[in-house]
């Protein structure tokens, strides 16, 4: 590899890392990955530019600038916004304008990942083998090759010295001839014909038949004194080349002399320099690799806007503090979520229909503290009446040695899942499947679960079912789960709750008509997945069906939706903590014709401190 550094293709082009062209010297079987050259230009307007001036070998051009023109308007690569071909005798030149705002490193990354400014060029070292294909190594191909050219050698030597021996031989028996020319001329007009000549020259002068047959076909010409010194010089030249051709026939090292002169001769006419430059292996640049890490706020609303936050956002005050003015949000939204977590973390956004999508923190649009904040529909694939039922932040796929986590789901018709978190580490723009659903069945709630806790699934017949996580047994994405509750036909999975097993959480549990309970964990005893449950409150006409649980302290809070729009705030320390097999008392007062449509906790915002050197909360417990 030293001497053949690798392939070269007329067309140009860069060759990406060494390990396909080893592999293929090793084995006679590999593939090497061949790039455009590029770079990049600032232009005017204080943009930049994308200036390709060779393609990787068998890549058209016309092809390749139509199919960027078809990922621009596809929006697969926004940030280009004029492609053009400025090719001419001189070379080829295409450009690529970036937008302002774009990043010409990261366009290029996608051009080279999305089309034929990058191709993988296969190589398979076929070669004859005595009369055999085979596929052969460098150092075994070149070997062959040089005892081909060593045969090729010895059979063109013997081949010119079996002519010069026979062009020598026709010689003697003309120079004999001439010198006894006045004989040779009596015998032949003395013959009645040209046998008898023949025969009579060769047993006059015992010459051999070819001899005597090119003496009877010499011209009277071939008789001057200047024609006969040529017969004498060719005669001689010959005798001199036979002796050549058989001092190269008996010594290999000869042979192999002619071998390399030879290839000598054909490197000086048809060599020339390289046309292709080999590099190392690049590594992929995406978006991620030019944007800080640093911490951020997330937050999710219950109507479903998502901005990004600095953390610096949030000062750190002392106790007692009125706190900050949050985000401007419509009268009847509030936020449901906050994600402490950096740039580079992923959000998960789970759907009813059992499929999950991702995006980078760093992807969410970064807000003040006041804004609103964008649509996270505007940001997902979502399709027909698919909405959002949970979110969870993931700031690393890799597990902690010995520590592997899931996420556990629950549907509405009593199923329950758990899937390792490493398998949604990779999901696709359009999004990939959580779960696989039955007909008509919705997923309710998805949760991040340590492998060691507890589960809570309720229905909205005001059944609760407490089991080990340990009953679910690890399984793929693509499967449906298994039974967690068994449900009636009216009843449905109402919410899903995760804890470990020293919570000191209360459940609280909300009906349609505005009563409820919180209830101590203790009181629920622990089951096998899979069975009806226990009662958590009693669904009598006064209470309605259960809308939906959650696990609070005394310092949470919590909102509370009618079906006619109106939203409650409560603190979970009015609530009284009651046992479970009661009907609970009222939350909210309603009109008479509404009900609770909704009830979700309302996000604490994060006590971070953007100066790691002063302690939050000034000092203060």
């Amino acid at each position: 590899m030293k001497i053949i550094k690798g392939p070269d293709f007329p067309t140009g082009g860069i060759v990406r890392g060494k390990a396909g062209i080893k592999d293929y010297f090793e084995t006679g079987r590999g593939s090497v990955r061949v790039q455009s050259k590029t770079e990049i230009e600032d232009i005017k307007g204080n943009r930049q530019a994308i200036i390709i001036t060779e393609l990787p070998y068998q890549v058209n051009k016309a092809t390749l600038l139509e199919t960027i023109a078809e990922l621009v308007r596809d929006k697969k690569i926004p940030d280009i916004s004029d492609i053009r071909d400025e090719s001419d005798r001189k070379g080829m030149r295409v450009v690529i304008e970036i937008k302002r705002d774009g990043n010409a490193n990261v366009v290029l990354n996608q051009l080279l990942k999305h089309t034929q400014m990058e191709t993988t060029f296969g190589v398979i070292l076929l070669s004859l083998v005595d009369g055999r294909p085979r596929v052969l190594g460098v150092r075994d191909m070149l070997g062959h090759f040089v005892q081909h050219r060593k045969v090729v050698v010895t059979r063109r030597t013997k081949f010119q010295l079996r002519k010069c021996l026979d062009r020598a031989h026709i010689l003697e028996g003309l120079i004999i001839a001439i010198k006894n020319i006045d004989r040779v001329i009596k015998i032949i007009r003395a013959a009645k014909d040209t046998d008898s000549a023949r025969t009579e020259l060769m047993e006059a002068f015992e010459l051999s038949k070819a001899q005597t047959n090119a003496i009877l076909e010499m011209r009277l010409a071939n008789l001057t004194k200047l024609s006969v010194g040529d017969l004498q010089d060719e005669y001689d030249g010959l005798v001199k080349k036979i002796a050549e051709y058989k001092a190269i026939l008996a010594d290999i090292k000869k042979v192999y002399a002619i071998v390399i002169k030879e290839l000598e001769g054909v490197k000086e006419a048809f060599g020339k320099s390289r046309q292709t430059q080999i590099t190392t292996e690049a590594a992929e640049m995406s978006l991620e690799d030019l944007i800080q890490k640093e911490e951020v706020v997330i937050s999710l609303s219950n109507t479903g806007y998502v901005k990004r936050i600095p953390v610096a956002t949030y000062q750190a005050q002392g106790r007692g503090g009125k706190g900050i003015t949050g985000a401007d949000v419509k009268e009847e939204d509030f936020i449901e979520h906050f994600f402490v977590t950096d740039t580079h973390a992923a959000l998960l956004f789970f759907t009813n229909r059992g499929r999950v999508f991702a995006l980078r923190a760093y992807e969410i649009p970064e807000g003040n503290r006041t804004s609103r904040g964008k649509a996270v529909v505007n940001l997902l694939a979502l399709t027909g009446e698919e909405k959002v039922t949970s979110a969870i932040a993931i700031r690393s796929f890799e597990e902690k040695k010995g520590r592997e986590t899931f996420l556990a789901m629950a549907t509405r018709n009593g199923t329950v899942k758990k899937t390792p978190l490493s398998d949604f580490e990779n999901i696709r723009r359009s999004g990939i499947i959580a779960i696989t659903l039955d007909e008509g069945d919705v997923l309710v709630e998805v949760q991040h679960t340590s492998g060691k806790d507890e589960l809570l699934v309720a229905t909205r017949d005001g059944m609760v079912i407490r089991f080990p996580e340990s009953d679910i047994r690890s399984m793929g994405r693509g499967a449906a789960g298994v039974r967690g509750i068994r449900v009636d036909k009216e009843d449905k999975v109402v919410g899903m709750e995760v804890f470990p097993p020293n919570s000191k959480k209360t459940l609280l549990t909300v009906c349609e008509h505005g009563h409820g309970k919180r209830t101590e964990l203790a009181e629920y005893r622990g089951q096998h997945r899979g069975g009806g449950g226990i009662i958590t409150i009693k669904t009598t006409d006064r209470n309605g069906s259960v809308i939906g649980v959650k696990l609070v302290t005394n310092d949470d809070d919590l909102m509370v939706m009618t079906e006619q729009g109106k939203a409650i705030r409560l603190r979970c320390k009015d609530i009284k903590t009651i046992s479970r097999n009661t009907q609970g008392v009222r939350l909210v007062r309603l009109d008479e014709a509404d009900k609770v449509a909704r009830v979700a906790p309302i996000a604490a915002e994060p006590p971070v401190n953007p100066n790691p050197e002063l302690p939050i909360d000034g000092g203060k417990k």
